[in-house]
């Protein structure tokens, strides 16, 4: 693959769990190396909605939500004709930026399907996950639950407005489990928590100088805390953030 002038790796993904900000440093990656953008568009899905909505209830919770399946479906297919996409030649002449990785769908749909939903859901994903091209490089955004909650409550999506913390929770350790037997492409892990790449020019410049001097296969990039934040904005290595190095 060939990439952009200054851009080290042709096929570059944002990864992280939601709230943690992958599809605005995706979009700035991508304008900085002049990149083709590629987006999961969960505005087209016409299950979420109504898939968080059920969350807020006794029976949405954890795998019993009755939209799970065709909320992860949805997800699934308009993924691989994204990835059908990118597999024809000369999309990487220019690089291509990400905000999904193809098995993200998975982490997700272990979290949400019962088991039958989910035995029929890996005969599908089995059937067009071998279709999709491998990236160059995943940098995985990470933060703890509270951070990505209040950081969704701040961006204000109205259908967003019923996930919960525990459900955060959950998908910050469904990402460690996976990243954790991942053996694909190497991975760049980022604490976001005091680490702004999208809004701090300066903090940009210093991801992009990590990406430059990325050795790989795995790497963890924990920013110290700014001068002043107190003893209880450390960051642990808990599973239960997700903050971990692997």
């Amino acid at each position: 693959m060939s990439a952009a002038a200054g851009m080290r790796f042709a096929h570059v993904v944002v990864e992280g769990p939601i709230g943690v900000g992958k599809t605005t440093l995706a979009r700035t990656l991508a304008a900085h190396w002049g990149a083709r953008l590629v987006l999961e568009q969960p505005a087209e899905n016409p299950y979420l909605a109504r898939f968080y909505e059920h969350m807020g209830t006794p029976q949405g919770r954890g795998r019993g939500n009755p939209l799970a399946l065709q909320t992860q479906l949805s997800f699934l297919f308009q993924r691989v004709e994204q990835m059908k996409e990118l597999g024809q030649g000369g999309m990487f002449d220019h690089g291509v930026v990400s905000d999904f990785l193809f098995a993200k769908d998975a982490i997700f749909a272990m979290l949400t399907l019962g088991d039958e939903d989910l035995a029929l859901y890996r005969q599908i994903y089995k059937r067009h996950s071998a279709q999709a091209p491998q990236p160059d490089l995943v940098i995985w955004l990470q933060a703890e639950p509270d951070v990505l909650m209040a950081r969704i409550r701040r961006r204000g999506i109205e259908m967003e407005r019923h996930i919960t913390e525990d459900y955060l929770g959950s998908l910050c350790r469904g990402y460690v489990r996976y990243f954790a037997n991942h053996r694909g492409a190497p991975v760049l892990a980022i604490n976001t928590e005091v680490f702004h790449p999208s809004e701090n020019p300066a903090d940009f410049r210093r991801l992009l100088d990590r990406i430059d001097g990325f050795k790989g296969p795995f790497e963890l990039f924990d920013p110290p805390d700014p001068p002043g934040r107190g003893a209880d904005g450390q960051i642990g290595d808990t599973v239960a953030g997700g903050l971990i190095e692997l």
